[in-house]
């Protein structure tokens, strides 16, 4: 059987990989890593997280991350079982240890038979006599390979800014002003006590100031090409939230609520948390504060947070442009380029964004993939699961929860996180409280129809 290549070893590469691989179908994976790096990551190894280490909501029956966590681990996800194998505390999240999820994903691969990795730079559109072809390289595509593909698709590369969150030391941190808690102290079941984030109180003085040192702060400069790029909104630097207005913080990712300061009887007016980083408990990541503050800006003023005066930082923040390419006009249900559909197109780049919107499509793209290479035939999961809704999503437009008519396609095209709103509504009423779950419940009853069909027919 000819081999199937994916371009990428991110997460979306991964996964497309994996499912290859055990689907009995020979896959050889490119990685460009360390021949060429990129500003975001930092190492060499595959499914590198360079953002934060969440995988966002567990709970798969009232939060729509969550019961896409629950699909891809029902579908045999890598990723998924790496996330799980190296969970550290994060009160209803999963999170993981970055460096050990990493390297057991890499692990997994390199042990497998059908798997050959080549450390190599793919620079141009592969020709078609290399057969079935996967491009998951990602929201930071090599300038070379991108200008190929935007050559291809005759489209304009779409373009937004991701901006990634400082790290700090743990034993850096002053528990005499901070203190351990969850929200609501909430925890994941089986893991952490229910106070797993760090929790850094202001006052209202103190927020104030710091909403103004975020305004006068110094700010990474962009090319003179990159300046109309615009930002994912659910990926905002904290001072472009400032500059939406003073509050926007204490709304957003500095809310107090669910929180109780043991320091004081004076509730605080805001919060910053931090999230466990990696499983040893050193290093914590700053939730929700993504910044294209200078380094020296960021060490200034983020030392200016009570509890974290003396901190000492394992990364500053940063920022990167991610690029995606105009799905609805250019990819089929099987995540196909309408142009060449030997050409397979999976992660971020189709306009999916988060960790693990790109990993499932990653593995419904090498599912694709492994079935056409068998000769079968394998449809997109059902609209009513969240692996179908993304796919609907980027291959029909389906932007806000509104279904696009049968056949036709977006005129506007915008990067998307699951959630309920991608999913068809449920066809009765119910109380509020019941939506989630009933949706869940029937998400999950489609999915395992629909696997048990490809199975039946892959038996004949």
């Amino acid at each position: 059987m000819k081999p199937v290549h994916v371009i990428g070893g991110g997460l979306a590469g991964s996964e497309a990989c994996w499912q290859l691989a055990n689907a009995g179908v020979p896959v050889v994976l490119h990685e460009m890593r360390p021949l060429t790096s990129t500003d975001a990551h930092e190492t060499d190894q595959l499914a590198e997280l360079v953002c934060s280490n969440s995988f966002r909501s567990d709970d798969f029956m009232h939060n729509a991350v969550g019961l896409l966590h629950e699909e891809m681990r029902r579908c045999n996800s890598l990723i998924m079982r790496m996330a799980g194998d190296h969970r550290v505390p994060a009160g209803g999240a999963l999170a993981v240890d970055r460096v050990a999820f990493s390297q057991g994903v890499q692990d997994a691969l390199l042990s497998h038979p059908n798997v050959t990795l080549e450390r190599e730079l793919i620079e141009s559109l592969p020709p078609e006599d290399w057969g079935s072809v996967i491009i998951a390289t990602g929201p930071l595509t090599h300038g070379p390979l991108a200008e190929a593909i935007r050559a291809e698709t005759g489209e304009d590369s779409l373009a937004f800014y991701d901006a990634i969150a400082p790290i700090v030391y743990q034993d850096s941190i002053d528990f005499s002003k901070a203190w351990m808690q969850s929200r609501w102290d909430k925890g994941a079941e089986g893991i952490g006590d229910g106070a797993d984030y760090v929790n850094c109180p202001l006052s209202e003085e103190q927020y104030n100031a710091f909403i103004q040192g975020l305004l006068d702060a110094d700010k990474t400069a962009f090319k003179e090409w990159e300046k109309d790029t615009p930002y994912f909104e659910a990926c905002l630097p904290i001072e472009v939230m400032a500059e939406r207005g003073p509050m926007t913080l204490a709304f957003g990712p500095m809310k107090p609520v669910g929180l109780t300061n043991p320091h004081q009887e004076e509730k605080p007016y805001a919060v910053v948390q931090l999230r466990q980083d990696n499983k040893l408990g050193t290093l914590y990541n700053m939730v929700g504060f993504q910044t294209k503050m200078t380094h020296s800006a960021q060490t200034e003023l983020l030392r200016t947070i009570p509890g974290l005066e003396n901190a000492r930082f394992a990364r500053l923040g940063g920022i990167h442009r991610n690029t995606f390419i105009n799905s609805p006009q250019l990819l089929d249900d099987q995540l196909r380029l309408n142009s060449q559909p030997y050409l397979r197109f999976a992660g971020q780049m189709t306009g999916v964004e988060g960790y693990v919107e790109s990993a499932a499509m990653g593995l419904l793209a090498g599912r694709f993939a492994a079935a056409e290479a068998k000769g079968e035939e394998l449809p997109a999961p059902p609209n009513t699961t969240a692996l179908g809704g993304l796919v609907a999503h980027i291959t029909t437009g389906h932007i806000e929860g509104r279904e696009i008519e049968s056949g036709t396609k977006a005129e506007t095209f915008q990067p998307m996180n699951i959630n309920y709103g991608l999913l068809p509504p449920l066809n009765h009423r119910m109380k509020k409280r019941d939506r989630k779950p009933a949706m869940s419940q029937r998400a999950l009853d489609a999915l395992a129809a629909w696997l048990d069909d490809h199975s039946a027919k892959t038996a004949t």
